[in-house]
């Protein structure tokens, strides 16, 4: 630092403001040697839910549960709503449900307008609240703002990210730090991150080179933060080696972020190293690291023929390891599960049209009910599991989530032993409801049992075998729970009721995989905590395509006298797929999918012959 200084470096430009003879004489102590301020520490690792007609048939009681009906033929399906694709499971489902009901239930609150006197002392934070200037200001101006604000210690720091929230020209931050220093004879760490953010945020990347040269010139080490940003900036510019390198550096003290990873691989193919990108993108998947999205569109960029005519593709891959590398890709998609973003699928489209002699066409576009791609008319792959899939899942899910260690939790032993012997005995179920959950579907607590009831009469109409799952309190008569309609839905269907300390989802789910492939179960619950009990993620994804393709949601609302609807279950699975002459990507098209839901969009990839 004092020798840059000394030969008259223009690096040091951050500070190009003040006059030398303002600053501090011993210039190495410019800056603090605290790598980590109060408050920060660097981490050792970074870590992506009718008119009944009155049976006739009596109730019987058996232990714990009452049990009523010997078994229906399944001669018929499940009544499902024939508006496409209004799935609980699709893209954007959650959040437009959540607005319908708010609507729905929206009331103007009379007290809307009244005034909510402020709790004590808000007032004065809220004025004191940092504004920044829309200009640089002098020495003399910050002092006297510093003052203004109650004369901070930590002013410069908060001052600083003001500045980057607000999207303040460079100049003013350069202002502020020459004030900093004036009055401490010192620039912390901690500030010099927080500038640093603001020149990587704003793409004053020569700005960045010299704060890179006084961090290391001041620092005995640097961060993950300030690494990370020195890496993003670095790989825009000539100097992207340079980001391999801190890269580097810091894999020598912990594991670098995708993030990380994903801007260095992004620069080598930016400027034709393919070798360079693929060895870290190799590096990547061997630590366990899933890349993000950025990665893999800069592969499928750099590969595409735009980059080829340009100049910039190095030749050091044939077309065939390319596209072996490339699909690989795809194959890692399909067995994670992961949607690309349009961006990304994009890329992937012009690259597969880039192919030299392979004729290969790419659209955009959905698929009719039946899983028929509206593009070119493949049928896509059914949502059905083989039977060593289902075979394997219900072994998974017997040892991890309903005999799992902590499964005495949510009931007892004898609780769970006296169920599998209720259903051992008991013919095959069609449908296994969660009495509970299907009844909590009504905001009016006074119709529970009716609405339990609606759909239990809906579900024997169309002649299926029904399991009811409740509590053992709903069978205590009250307002929710009126003992004519539990009788009756006593009298359609087979019933359990579990201790009221028991939590219904492993008995829900033990008595539709015991019940075999055809079973489907009725439950607004999305199971994401009972999934999370499986132990990778090949076992989570399979438990998802089967819950998909067997979790039946009541579509609407139930009005009396009204048939009973369900949404609809798809009959194709959204994943990554390919044949001979095609792939089909589902792909992401909105901005408001929840982690359980699936795109409802396309890409479609075929050969013309």
């Amino acid at each position: 630092m004092q020798d840059m200084i000394k030969s008259g470096s223009s690096a040091v430009t951050l500070l190009s403001v003040c006059k030398p003879s303002q600053l501090p004489l011993s210039v190495r102590f410019l800056c603090s040697r605290d790598p980590n301020p109060k408050g920060q520490q660097a981490h050792s690792k970074n870590n992506g839910q009718g008119v009944v007609k009155k049976s006739t048939t009596t109730s019987r009681t058996e232990g714990s549960w009452n049990d009523g009906g010997t078994g229906r033929g399944k001669t018929s399906t499940v009544r499902q709503s024939p508006i496409f694709p209004k799935s609980v499971f699709a893209a954007g489902m959650a959040k437009r449900t959540a607005e319908m009901l708010m609507k729905k239930s929206a009331v103007v609150s009379q007290d809307q307008n009244v005034h909510v006197a402020e709790p004590e002392g808000m007032t004065t934070r809220r004025a004191a609240k940092m504004q920044p200037p829309d200009r640089p200001l002098s020495a003399a101006e910050w002092k006297a703002m510093k003052e203004s604000l109650g004369n901070s210690e930590r002013f410069g720091t908060g001052m600083m990210s003001a500045l980057y929230s607000s999207g303040a020209d460079l100049d003013i931050a350069k202002s502020l730090l020459t004030f900093v220093a004036m009055e401490t004879g010192t620039l912390s760490y901690e500030l010099l991150l927080r500038y640093l953010t603001l020149c990587v945020s704003g793409g004053h990347d020569n700005e960045v080179f010299d704060v890179y040269n006084i961090m290391l010139g001041s620092f005995p080490s640097l961060e993950t933060g300030a690494s990370s940003l020195f890496i993003k900036s670095f790989g825009r510019t000539a100097r992207w080696r340079e980001a391999v390198n801190i890269l580097h550096r810091l894999k020598k003290i912990f594991t670098p972020s995708q993030r990380n990873y994903s801007d260095v691989i992004s620069a080598a193919m930016l400027h034709g190293d393919t070798t360079t990108a693929w060895a870290l993108y190799d590096e990547l998947i061997e630590k366990g690291l899933s890349p993000i999205q950025e990665t893999w569109d800069a592969l499928f960029k750099g590969h595409s023929s735009t980059y080829e005519e340009e100049g910039k593709e190095a030749q050091t891959m044939s077309q065939s390891e390319i596209q072996e590398r490339l699909l690989g890709i795809l194959l890692f998609m399909r067995i994670n599960q992961i949607y690309p973003q349009h961006s990304l699928a994009s890329s992937i489209k012009t690259w597969f049209e880039s192919l030299t002699g392979e004729n290969w066409t790419g659209s955009w576009t959905d698929t009719t009910p039946k899983g028929v791609c509206r593009c070119c008319g493949s049928a896509l792959e059914s949502i059905q599991l083989t039977q060593e899939e289902y075979h394997q899942l219900k072994h998974r899910v017997m040892s991890d989530i309903i005999e799992g260690k902590d499964v005495f939790n949510k009931t007892t032993p004898e609780e769970l032993e006296k169920f599998k012997a209720f259903v051992k005995k008991k013919p095959t179920f069609d449908v296994v409801v969660d009495g509970l959950n299907v009844a909590n579907f009504s905001k009016d607590k006074s119709k529970m049992s009716e609405m339990l009831l609606a759909v239990v009469s809906e579900l024997e109409h169309q002649g299926l075998s029904v399991l009811v799952l409740g509590r053992k309190h709903m069978l205590r008569p009250s307002r929710s729970w009126e003992r004519h309609n539990m009788d009756l839905i006593r009298q359609k269907a087979h019933c359990f009721f579990t201790d009221n300390i028991s939590e219904d989802d492993p008995f829900l789910l033990y008595a539709t995989l015991h019940s075999g492939d055809h079973c489907k179960f009725v439950s607004r619950d999305l199971m994401r905590d009972h999934k999370a009990c499986l132990p990778d993620g090949a076992a989570r994804q399979l438990f998802f395509k089967w819950q998909r393709g067997h979790q039946l949601v009541v579509d609407g609302f139930v009005a009396l006298g009204r048939r009973v609807r369900f949404q609809s279950i798809p009959s194709y699975d959204t994943i990554v797929q390919s044949t001979a002459d095609s792939w089909h990507l589902p792909y992401d098209d909105t901005d408001d999918r929840c982690t359980y839901e699936v795109p409802q969009r396309w890409l479609c990839l075929f050969k013309k012959h």
